[in-house]
């Protein structure tokens, strides 16, 4: 349930180079300050007379907005496309949702916030116009698959690297609730209850069972396997984020089948060695980077 759908209150903008600004926000969904990045076009004026087509772009569960910039050539990337890219924060573990909260209303809301406030706060303050797109890496691209899937033909574009695309299966359900307590350290239940017993819940934010809500928007969706691959440093060492890709790698499977039953289309890119990591991701985002302009309408 939304708390609000008043845009969140713009504390503050920091430049931070020639495109890219810093925002801080007060949030009555989340309940807090919030921070993002946000990168303009070349040419780009809030006085402007024309809108601008917008790109989200979502950071993973043990991260945060600064993820991307940092990461990644997304700031020179974007330099010859006529969009604006927003990166907002997430939240620790923050669940691209809404939570549940044992049924009692209260924050963090990070569906309304992203979807409602942030969007809204996007169209008044910076003249992001109606075409938009989502992206996302591990959670963060669940986080693109569910929002478009919840909202049919509110976005044009969702991309998801290495990113789960269905929750219900013990496994996969077992490492998000270990994966929230350990990282966002809060009650992993408040987020949508115990699977099987608040099973309503849980079907409601599956890509699997939601994914009839995708049709009509572009997809892309890449993950490897967990083994080291050619982008992996020599001396990388194994830890708990390496584990995350087998797990994802077995939601993919249930994902596409139910859009093959449905007819909707996909790109995908499944390779055979590649880790939970950056560098799998920075190729990911060059390579869907073309296909998301194109559903935008830019270049």
């Amino acid at each position: 349930m939304a708390i609000t759908r008043e845009p969140p209150g713009l504390l503050g903008e920091r430049r931070l180079g020639p495109r890219l600004y810093e925002l801080a926000v007060r949030s009555a969904a989340v309940g807090r300050t919030v921070k993002m990045h946000l990168l303009v076009p070349h040419g780009w004026s809030r006085e402007a007379d024309r809108t601008w087509p917008l790109l989200y772009l979502f950071h993973g569960g043990d991260d945060d907005y600064r993820s991307w910039v940092r990461e990644t050539d997304v700031d020179g990337l974007s330099a010859g496309s006529d969009v604006l890219v927003v990166i907002p924060d997430g939240g620790r573990a923050g669940g691209y949702t809404n939570w549940w909260n044992f049924d009692r209303p209260g924050a963090p809301q990070w569906e309304t916030f992203h979807l409602e406030e942030v969007g809204r706060l996007m169209r008044e303050t910076y003249r992001a116009g109606d075409a938009q797109a989502l992206a996302g890496v591990s959670g963060g691209g669940y986080g693109a698959l569910i929002y478009s899937a919840r909202h049919p033909g509110a976005y044009r574009y969702a991309a998801a690297f290495s990113s789960p695309c269905s929750i219900r299966s013990p496994l996969v359900a077992t490492s998000l609730l270990l994966a929230t307590a350990s990282v966002g350290r809060t009650n992993p239940l408040a987020m949508w209850g115990l699977p099987v017993v608040h099973d309503r819940i849980w079907r409601s934010f599956d890509p699997v069972r939601m994914a009839h809500g995708l049709r009509g928007t572009g997809l892309y969706l890449s993950a490897g396997t967990g083994r080291r691959g050619p982008l992996d440093p020599p001396d990388a060492r194994r830890d708990m984020a390496a584990l995350a890709e087998p797990i994802v790698r077995s939601t993919i499977g249930p994902f596409l089948r139910r859009l093959r039953e449905l007819n909707i289309p996909i790109t995908t890119h499944l390779y055979d060695r590649g880790t939970h990591s950056w560098p799998y991701w920075r190729r990911e985002l060059h390579y869907a980077w073309p296909l998301i302009m194109r559903s935008l309408g830019s270049g």
